[in-house]
């Protein structure tokens, strides 16, 4: 699917690597850490875009992961949320080590496939800390009253593993959690499930493009469901991550 005729997208940028300098560090519970940076030289992000994150050891070794923006781009700070993974040199750096004031290389904003422009009505699919670029997308949307046209539904094992969590249900997001039960406006609950495919048909109905952001798993799962409830393939933009090396 093409884009809308208004819909504003990201001129290409050369972007090259720039320092970022932390200025607010924030650990929820044991895996994630939210970093606020101000970065030098800075280009406009749209909703969906990312950076690049490198980390020099004295050495001269370097290693380097992407992480999506969370932050309004009219917001004078770029957020990144990471989670912390097993093994993760980059992800437990920034989790364990980094303090407010510490410099990071940085490189971006990147990309132009995933991103939102506030004139398409959309679904935006997460599975846990792919909720991320979404929770962007949101807060353009408060800003600019865009709300009508996004939508969000996301899905962790428990709430505490979900990102944001307060903000997307104020947001009216959809949460499906897969290891708790939720109690429901109605006195039920929801029994602990990945989403179902008739709780994606409300949401699905006059959209014209979706989102799907997750592990490999998560998203070839989420992919089925929406074809199921009748969203065409190619309305579907996908992100996807899993372990590296």
């Amino acid at each position: 699917m093409t884009s809308s005729p208004d819909e504003v997208l990201p001129e290409p940028v050369a972007s090259s690597w720039t320092t970022a300098t932390v200025r607010e560090v924030e650990h929820l519970g044991d895996s994630f850490v939210k970093l606020r940076m101000e970065v030098a030289d800075r280009h406009d992000h749209v909703p969906g875009q990312h950076y690049v994150v490198r980390l020099r050891a004295p050495d001269g070794y370097t290693a380097q992961r992407s992480y999506s923006i969370a932050s309004d781009p009219a917001d004078p700070l770029v957020e990144i949320m990471i989670e912390c993974l097993p093994r993760g040199e980059v992800s437990g750096f920034l989790h364990d080590v980094v303090e407010v004031g510490d410099e990071l290389e940085v490189r971006g904003p990147i990309g132009r496939w995933f991103v939102w422009g506030g004139t398409t009505p959309s679904l935006c699919v997460a599975g846990g800390s792919g909720v991320v670029p979404f929770v962007s997308m949101l807060r353009y949307a408060r800003r600019t009253g865009t709300e009508p046209l996004l939508r969000i539904a996301a899905s962790a094992q428990t709430r505490d593993r979900l990102p944001y969590a307060d903000e997307l249900e104020a947001y009216g997001a959809f949460i499906a959690l897969t290891r708790e039960n939720q109690p429901q406006a109605d006195g039920s609950e929801r029994v602990a499930a990945h989403i179902y495919p008739d709780e994606l048909v409300p949401l699905s109905e006059g959209i014209e493009r979706a989102y799907v952001c997750g592990s490999v798993g998560f998203v070839s799962f989420v992919g089925r469901i929406l074809g199921e409830a009748g969203v065409r393939s190619d309305a579907v933009r996908v992100e996807q991550f899993g372990p590296t090396g």
